[in-house]
């Protein structure tokens, strides 16, 4: 066969061009969303070649349950219930804190990309540049499935429940999932101003830790100083957490009359404000994330 009637065949032959390159099965759109879950498969293929990264992401949800809850779950009174109340009461608060902290698995796994070199290798190929950061965030997004599962198994041991039936529980689920998806495009903005995967993991996790102990997630703010429950009350941590607590029918650690939900929009409209944050986090960070891949990779 000539080469001319190679180039030939080739340019006949679905997904290769002449010059010997795979081509994308679909153009614009189409063809960037083909290409965002070809690199989804990628990551999550390159999780469960890894068994230490399976490990640690089902025991650290274990951990967190059992630890809080045993530990706090005497300590902590909510509304006389006792340890039960304190655990139906924690575990919202949970969910949210652990998925939160996908914000530091995205910033690892991109720095660690770009410290290797591979995003220069995606560069070289005929995909669409969102692709490397939606893969990403989606991979960490569909491990967080089965983290909050997991969650929510201990959480059925220790004696948590969802009381107001399917339909909220399942909307109370769709809540936190969409909550730790936009925090995950932080840490993609994270991961890719840093140099090195060290860096990330400490730049990615440092910061969420006073985020997430100045909420309700743990003791409801009315126990916290004064000049600090504002900042706990308008947090999107407290707002998905009680959020959470509302859609589950879980102790909302507030009492009328002696102590009433405090009189803030986020506290009196948990859903709506976690929506609100949620979309709010992904309009400034994955711009700013797609940006900074530019200049990065550029």
């Amino acid at each position: 066969m000539t080469l001319a009637s190679s180039s030939a065949a080739d340019a006949a032959t679905p997904g290769i061009t002449p010059s010997g390159l795979v081509s994308r099965p679909m153009p614009g759109i189409a063809g960037a969303f083909y290409d965002g879950w070809v690199v989804t498969l990628r990551n999550l293929r390159r999780m469960t070649r890894i068994p230490e990264m399976v490990v640690f992401a089902t025991i650290q949800p274990i951990m967190f349950v059992l630890l809080f809850a045993f530990v706090f779950g005497g300590a902590i009174p909510v509304g006389g219930g006792g340890q039960h109340a304190y655990r139906e009461y924690l575990l919202p608060g949970i969910f949210t804190q652990t998925l939160a902290f996908t914000t530091g698995t995205t910033a690892v796994g991109l720095a660690d990309d770009l410290h290797k070199g591979l995003v220069d290798r995606f560069r070289s190929l005929p995909m669409a540049r969102s692709a490397v950061l939606v893969g990403r965030t989606v991979a960490d997004w569909l491990q967080n499935i089965l983290v909050l599962a997991i969650m929510a198994l201990c959480g059925l041991a220790v004696g948590w429940r969802v009381h107001d039936g399917v339909l909220k529980g399942v909307a109370g689920i769709l809540l936190v999932m969409l909550f730790s998806y936009a925090m995950s495009w932080i840490g993609a903005v994270i991961g890719l101003s840093v140099s090195t995967p060290e860096t990330a993991n400490t730049a990615g996790f440092i910061w969420l830790f006073p985020v997430t102990f100045v909420s309700n997630a743990f003791v409801p703010t009315g126990s916290l100083p004064g000049w600090l429950q504002p900042i706990a009350e308008w947090n999107p941590i407290s707002s998905t957490v009680l959020g959470l607590r509302d859609l589950f029918g879980n102790p909302s650690g507030y009492h009328p009359p002696t102590n009433p939900i405090p009189d803030v929009f986020p506290m009196q409209h948990p859903v709506i404000t976690s929506l609100i944050w949620s979309a709010v986090i992904l309009a400034v960070f994955v711009p700013l994330a797609v940006r900074k891949y530019r200049s990065v990779a550029a």
